[in-house]
């Protein structure tokens, strides 16, 4: 799963900032990422070191040891294997766990499948496919009601007006 993208080299030996991609800010530790997996590549490779820095990480790579091969990488997606990522608490979820899973409303009426999970400043979005179109639905309390992993299914409110 892409946890974010390279942005440039920092400093003179190699280091790359990483954008993380929002939901991950918090959940990542740097001190346990010890392999990454960068573009399309299947092969992993090792991380040296990881560290926060302003917002974003900073990684050194093995075989990236001076700043034009950091240069190279920039724009190059950053993965992780899925059991990578650490635990979260019960109740909680990575959006990628949730991508595919079927959406309904309270009485049963499936209205799509979950898309995409879209970060914003308030509060996540949940983009639902569905024949008629897209459907639009904010992450909060009042909306979702259920999210039930095992049956692949979350359950809705869908507020007046959407």
């Amino acid at each position: 799963m892409v946890i974010g993208r390279i942005t440039r080299p920092h400093g003179i030996v190699g280091e790359v900032k990483v954008q993380l991609e929002p939901e991950y800010l918090d959940a990542l530790d740097p001190k346990h990422v010890r392999r990454v997996y960068l573009g399309d590549a299947d092969a992993a490779t090792g991380v040296k070191s990881a560290r926060m820095h302003q917002g974003a990480m900073l990684l050194k790579l093995e075989g990236v040891d001076d700043r034009n091969a950091a240069e190279a990488m920039r724009a190059t997606l950053v993965r992780l294997d899925r059991q990578d990522l650490p635990a979260l608490p019960t109740g909680e979820f990575y959006a990628t766990d949730l991508v595919g899973m079927h959406v309904f409303d309270m009485d049963g009426v499936e209205l799509g499948v979950l898309a995409e999970v879209l970060a914003t400043g308030s509060n996540d979005v949940f983009v639902v496919t569905r024949p008629q179109g897209e459907l639009l639905l904010p992450v909060i309390d009042s909306c979702v009601k259920e999210i039930d992993p095992a049956a692949l299914r979350i359950r809705v409110v869908v507020p007046d007006g959407l």
